[in-house]
């Protein structure tokens, strides 16, 4: 089915013309065929730039003859050469890299696939594709057969064209220009479609997550975990998205792999390639314990020693694996680490990773997650990401925030460049708000802290020091990041929840603007929250569905616990924005007072049920010439679960100063305690 064009696909087809391409005919073609993604976006690029289905459908059937024509697989070679001799002319597909003998003073090229190394090609050539000398580029190349008598070695092959197809020349002056038409979210949903995923699949937190795959490919020397439950494609990304990334598959792993052959003086993986991720990882096999102590010492340093020199490398380095359990056994019973392999159970180890990716976070890939509109060709992209890795955005934080005592001097690495990863990924331009640049703060963190607490597990002496924070630097208010999987410390939040027979301090109803601005002026707490709006997002100018969910999540859990008053309309600094945007957006018909709490009644209905409605009353204040949406919430008589944002049933409650999403399991628990 042809899905017609959205605002998105048309303004990246214009600012990036001749740089995105349809994943879904990616996906289509490459069904039965061993091709590099690269080449098939080439050709598809070539014979499918069309929006006419009829025309789509011809260029495909071109595609696949070219490609049956054209593309040589390695155990075609013997044919595909008497191929080019009984013809003297032919064109192929292939990998091109190009050599200098200097004892020659000549350029070889070196066909892959074909199997040839000694290949006659036009230094012209060389000297306008440079990247053929830096590791090789896909090509569709004119071949001629020529075997002069006169030649003592024969060497008959020659390469009379060639055109590449994988990116032969970068602009990032144009690639930063370009991403200056888009606003943050336009810009990440057209990264999510560029690595496959449609992202009105996913919420913000979702399209984080799957981002963030692709962190090692634009900052060096970044070290990422994700373990979780088999077909969330963890390993698609570096598999399918760059030709900068390898990726090892189980298997044993040796000091020649990794780092240097001693005999032969080859660098390994690590000095060869951008990103090195080593799949199913509870199947790696070491040859011996030098390995891990080897990738220990490069994970830290970025360099590794064999014999007498000292290498330096910048690959980053991504483990993945399923894990043997769900992950809430997991961290009751065990830890989030104990699906690697022995040797790297080691809390030295552990400690250089910096950011652990909750794969049990990421739904199962399945047909509706992957998208039909245009993203970037991925080598494009891939080589964006390439020239990103020589940037750095670590002390992009230190403007607007500092970090707290608890976090060691490889925890704050570990967050900088995790922020760094992501700035790059989504504002590459250097343009970002505080609220986002808090955003992924936050996020980093959260990330840390989840290797942080396994190790407090494995090593709690060493690693006592988990409580997260950082401080705003003009306001000097300092906010806590918390992870799930902290399990005795949520069974004691829990308990203390489940047993308290305090009510939130709510006053009536109506109440004078004085009592909602003194609630304003303590701050946020366990009984008070504070949202700038409910649907007008400030930093896209749009209405963000998030923005009701995160609403309705916080009165769910105000409702689950004791009570407590959320103030819409107030930023995190207790100061009144007001609500004319959410007015205007909320009720077309009524853009006041009345028409916003009708709005509001009737959304939090349909979230949270109609019953859940009657535990709650809506007043308003003004607060320094601004509106303030005030919303009480009495305890609730029975448990309130939460429906839609493509779950039903998630049950929240109000933990300390933050609202939590329980598991099953945790939730029956709560349940049967409070409302005994």
């Amino acid at each position: 089915m042809t899905v017609p064009m959205d605002d998105l696909d048309r303004s990246a087809n214009a600012v990036f013309s001749g740089r995105v391409v349809r994943k879904d005919l990616v996906r289509e073609v490459k069904v039965g065929s061993n091709v590099p993604v690269y080449v098939l976006e080439y050709l598809l690029g070539k014979y499918c730039a069309s929006d006419d289905p009829a025309a789509i459908q011809t260029g495909l059937e071109v595609v696949r003859q070219t490609l049956a024509e054209n593309f040589i697989r390695p155990d075609e070679s013997e044919r595909a050469k008497a191929e080019v001799k009984r013809r003297g002319q032919h064109r192929l597909i292939d990998k091109v890299d190009v050599r200098l003998v200097a004892s020659e003073d000549k350029y070889w090229a070196h066909l892959a696939n074909f199997g040839e190394r000694f290949v006659h090609i036009p230094e012209d050539l060389v000297y306008r594709y440079d990247r053929l000398l830096g590791g090789g580029v896909w090509c569709q190349l004119d071949l001629i057969y020529n075997a002069d008598d006169d030649e003592p070695t024969k060497r008959p092959f020659y390469i009379k064209a060639l055109k590449p197809i994988q990116v032969a020349a970068f602009s990032m002056g144009e690639y930063l220009e370009g991403r200056r038409a888009f606003d943050r979210d336009g810009w990440m949903d057209l990264v999510m479609r560029s690595i496959g995923l449609e992202p009105a699949e996913y919420d913000t937190r979702g399209k984080l997550l799957a981002l963030t795959r692709l962190i090692p490919m634009a900052e060096r020397n970044y070290n990422l975990i994700e373990l979780g439950p088999w077909g969330t494609g963890k390993s698609f990304v570096y598999r399918e998205s760059s030709p900068n990334a390898i990726l090892i598959s189980g298997g044993k792993v040796t000091v020649p792999q990794l780092f240097v052959h001693m005999g032969t003086g080859r660098i390994g993986l690590l000095g060869t390639w951008d990103v090195v991720a080593f799949d199913e990882v509870a199947g790696l096999e070491m040859s011996d314990s030098t390995v891990v102590n080897m990738l220990k010492d490069y994970m830290e340093s970025g360099s590794f020693a064999r014999g007498k020199e000292e290498t330096p490398a910048e690959a980053s380095v991504v483990l993945i694996g399923n894990t043997s359990k769900p992950h809430q056994e997991l961290v009751r019973t065990a830890h989030l680490f104990a699906d690697l392999p022995q040797a790297m159970i080691d809390p030295a180890f552990i400690d250089r990773l910096h950011f652990y990716l909750p794969g049990w976070e990421s739904p199962k890939l399945e047909q509706r997650l992957f998208t039909n509109h245009y993203g970037f060709v991925s080598d494009y992209f891939a080589e964006a990401l390439r020239q990103l890795r020589k940037q750095s955005f670590v002390r992009a934080i230190d403007t607007e925030f500092a970090l707290g005592d608890h976090l060691s001097a490889r925890d704050e690495k570990a967050v900088r460049k995790t922020v760094s990863g992501l700035l790059k990924l989504l504002h590459p331009h250097e343009e970002w708000t505080r609220a986002e640049l808090r955003e992924y703060l936050e996020y980093a963190m959260e990330g840390r802290r989840r290797v942080k607490e396994q190790l407090k597990k494995l090593a709690p002496h060493d690693y006592a020091k988990t409580s997260f924070s950082y401080i705003e630097r003009d306001t000097g208010r300092e906010y806590w990041v918390e992870v799930p999987e902290q399990p005795e410390e949520l069974d004691a939040e829990l308990a203390d929840e489940a047993t308290a027979e305090e009510t939130a301090p709510i006053v009536a109803a109506g109440g004078e603007g004085s009592d909602t601005a003194a609630l304003m002026a303590a701050g946020e707490n366990k009984w008070v929250e504070f949202k700038a709006s409910a649907c007008y997002d400030h930093q896209s100018g749009n209405r963000n569905k998030d923005l009701e969910f995160a609403v309705a999540k916080t009165i769910a859990g105000f409702a689950n616990a004791h009570g407590g008053t959320l103030l819409i309309g107030v930023n995190d600094e207790g100061h009144a924005v007001g609500l004319d945007d959410d007015y205007r957006l909320a009720n077309q018909r009524r853009q006041d007072r009345d028409g916003y709490e009708n709005w509001l009644t009737t959304m939090l209905a349909e979230t949270l049920g109609k019953v859940a409605t009657s535990y709650l009353t809506i007043s308003f204040a003004e607060v320094d010439g601004h509106d303030v949406c005030r919303v009480d919430v009495r305890p609730a008589g029975a448990p309130v679960f939460m429906r839609g944002q493509k779950s039903d049933g998630d049950f929240y409650v109000r933990l300390n100063n933050s609202t939590r999403l329980l598991t099953t399991a945790d939730a029956l628990d709560y349940v049967r305690s409070h409302w005994r």
